[in-house]
C-alpha cells in the first residue's frame, strides 16, 4: 500500500489499497484475520500498515515460510515447494484464531487458489480483491474524501507520473 496515500491526495480518481481492501474483507468475513506473507523481511511492512489503518488488534498472527521472493517468475515453477509451506504457515494463521487470511502481496497470486481449497477459512486475494472493489467504488459514483486526503500544496506530478509508469511496465511485463 505505499504509495496511496499520495496517491489518493494527487488524483481525483478513486485508488484502491490491496492491503486496506484484503484485511477490511477479511473484517467482513470473520473477527479476526492473519496475514500470510512469503518473506520473513516484509513483515514490518504488514505491522506499519496494521499500526497505520488502526487494525493491528483485529489481526491475530503475520506469518511467513521465509521464502526469498523471485520478482521474475513470482511462485512460477516452484509451486511443488512453495505451496506446501505456505499452507504450513497458513494452518498456523488458523491455529492462531484467524477466521479470515489475506495473501500478503498481489504477487501471491499464483498460491490462491490452493490456499483457498486447502485452509479452512477464506483466503483473500488481494489482486481480483482491488479490482473488484474499484469497479464498485466506480460504478457508484463514489471517490475518497478529500477531507481525509487534500490535495498536495506543492504537487510533484513528475513522481506521480513515475509511480503511475512504474505500476503500468509491471502489469505489462
Amino acid at each position: 500500500d505505499s504509495g496511496m496515500n499520495a496517491l489518493h491526495s494527487s488524483l481525483d480518481i478513486p485508488v484502491i489499497s490491496p492491503g486496506l481492501a484484503s484485511y477490511l474483507m477479511c473484517l467482513m468475513l470473520g473477527r479476526r484475520f492473519s496475514v500470510l506473507t512469503q518473506w520473513k523481511p516484509w513483515t514490518l511492512i504488514y505491522e506499519k500498515s496494521l499500526q497505520e489503518y488502526g487494525l493491528k488488534d483485529k489481526c491475530v498472527s503475520i506469518r511467513s515460510p521465509d521464502i526469498p521472493p523471485d520478482t521474475t517468475n513470482l511462485l512460477g515453477g516452484k509451486e511443488d515447494v512453495v505451496f506446501p509451506k505456505l499452507l504450513e504457515s497458513g494452518l498456523q494463521c488458523v491455529e492462531d484464531g484467524a477466521h479470515a487470511i489475506c495473501l500478503g502481496s498481489t504477487t501471491m497470486h499464483q498460491a490462491h487458489s490452493f490456499l483457498a481449497e486447502n485452509l479452512p477459512v477464506p483466503v483473500i486475494n488481494p489482486g481480483p480483491l482491488s479490482y473488484k472493489m474499484a469497479e464498485a467504488v466506480l460504478d457508484l459514483g463514489l471517490t475518497h474524501a478529500r477531507a481525509a486526503f487534500p490535495n498536495p500544496t506543492v504537487w510533484n506530478k513528475d513522481m506521480t507520473h513515475a509511480m503511475m509508469d512504474g505500476a503500468a511496465k509491471m502489469v505489462a511485463s
